[in-house]
C-alpha cells in the first residue's frame, strides 16, 4: 500500500517513520514553511525524502494546477495522511488518491471542530477530549467520515501541555490503524460526522490576550483559563506593580476563612513558597509563576499580604 504524505510537525515526522517500520512505501512527500515552533524543518523533511527515495515537494499552494499535475505523475498512491498542511486541501488533490486523505483533528467531532480545542474544552469544564482521524472534504475544515478515535479523561487540574504530549503520542499510531482499517476495507467508516448545525461546536482561535486574568471571576474559572492557557501557549497573565506576571501552576485551596476584601488579595504567603490570592468566590493557591525575568515560586517576588494582584 502506497502512502502519501502531506503536512508539516514532528508528530507527522514521526507517523511517517512508524509507517515504514509497518511495511508501507512512502512515495511522496509534501510539505511548506515550518511554524517558529516546529522542532522539524522543511528541510528534515526533505533529508527523510532522500533517504527513503520519496519524491519531495515544497508548496505552500498544493491545489494548484502544476502541483495537482506533479502529483499524477508521480503515479497511483492508494491514501494520502495529512497534518498541519499550511493551506485548506481541496477536492482535487483528495481526489488523486483513491482512499482519499486522512487528517487528525484533536477534538471530539463534529463537536469542537476548528482551532484550540483542546483550551476550549479544558475552559467549556469538559470531562474528557476527543482525537479522531478522519477523510477529509475538500475546501473543508475537519469535516468527513470519522475512521478512529480516542479520548483523554480530564479535569479541572488537567493543563493543555498533557493534552498537546497526548495527541502527540497517539496520533501517529491512530494514523497507522486507520490507514491498516482502511487496507482491510476500503469502505470502513467508525462513525458518519452528524450535518446537523446543532450536532457542531465551532471553536476559533484563541489569541494571548484572551489568557488575561480577571480576578472577579469563580477560582474554578480562573484555574481553568491558567491550565487552558499553559504551555504551549503563551500563558494566563495579571500585572503586579504594573509588570505582567504569568502563572504557571495553580490549584484550588480552602481554609474556611471568614474574610472581607477585593479581589486579587494577597492573602498569605506561605513557606513552601507558593502565594495564596482571593478571587470572587474562593482562593487560589500560585505555584510557580513567571515575572521580569523570573521563573518560580511567587514568594521569590511578592512579599507581603499588603500586594495585590491586577
Amino acid at each position: 500500500m502506497k502512502i502519501a504524505i502531506i503536512g508539516r510537525t514532528e508528530i507527522l515526522f514521526e507517523t511517517v517513520e512508524l509507517l515504514l517500520d509497518n511495511g508501507y512505501e512512502i512515495p511522496l512527500i509534501i510539505t511548506s514553511k515550518e511554524a517558529p515552533e516546529y522542532i522539524k524543518t522543511s528541510k528534515d523533511f526533505e533529508n527523510l525524502a532522500k533517504k527513503i527515495g520519496a519524491i519531495y515537494i515544497y508548496t505552500s499552494k498544493l491545489s494548484s494546477k502544476d502541483s495537482i499535475e506533479f502529483i499524477k505523475e508521480c503515479g497511483e498512491i492508494d491514501i494520502a495522511v495529512s497534518l498541519n498542511y499550511s493551506n485548506i486541501i481541496s477536492k482535487e488533490v483528495i481526489d488523486l488518491f483513491p482512499l482519499g486523505v486522512l487528517n487528525a483533528h484533536g477534538g471530539d467531532l463534529p463537536r469542537y471542530r476548528g482551532n484550540a480545542c483542546q483550551a476550549w474544552a479544558i475552559i467549556n469544564a469538559e470531562e474528557k477530549i476527543g482525537l479522531c482521524i478522519h477523510s477529509m472534504i475538500g475546501g473543508e475544515v475537519d469535516s468527513g467520515k470519522i475512521i478512529d478515535r480516542e479520548y483523554l479523561d480530564i479535569d479541572i487540574n488537567t493543563k493543555v501541555t498533557k493534552c498537546w504530549e497526548w495527541m502527540a503520542d497517539r496520533i501517529p499510531y491512530l494514523f497507522l490503524t486507520s490507514v491498516q482499517k482502511l487496507q482491510k476495507d476500503k469502505n470502513y467508516i467508525l462513525e458518519t460526522q452528524s450535518e446537523d448545525l446543532k450536532d457542531a461546536l465551532r471553536c476559533y482561535p484563541r489569541i494571548p490576550e484572551d489568557g488575561k486574568i480577571d480576578w472577579h471571576n469563580s477560582n474554578d474559572d480562573i484555574l481553568r483559563l491558567i491550565n487552558a492557557s499553559n504551555k504551549p501557549y503563551s500563558g494566563a497573565y495579571c500585572f503586579y506593580e504594573n509588570k505582567k506576571l504569568i502563572i504557571w501552576d495553580a490549584e484550588l485551596y480552602n481554609d474556611d476563612e471568614i474574610y472581607l476584601c477585593e479581589v486579587g488579595q494577597v492573602a498569605n504567603i506561605n513557606n513552601n513558597g507558593s502565594i495564596i490570592i482571593i478571587t470572587a468566590n474562593g482562593k487560589l493557591k500560585i505555584n510557580k509563576i513567571e515575572y521580569d525575568g523570573f521563573i518560580g515560586k511567587p514568594k521569590e517576588k511578592i512579599k507581603s499580604i499588603r500586594k495585590r494582584l491586577k
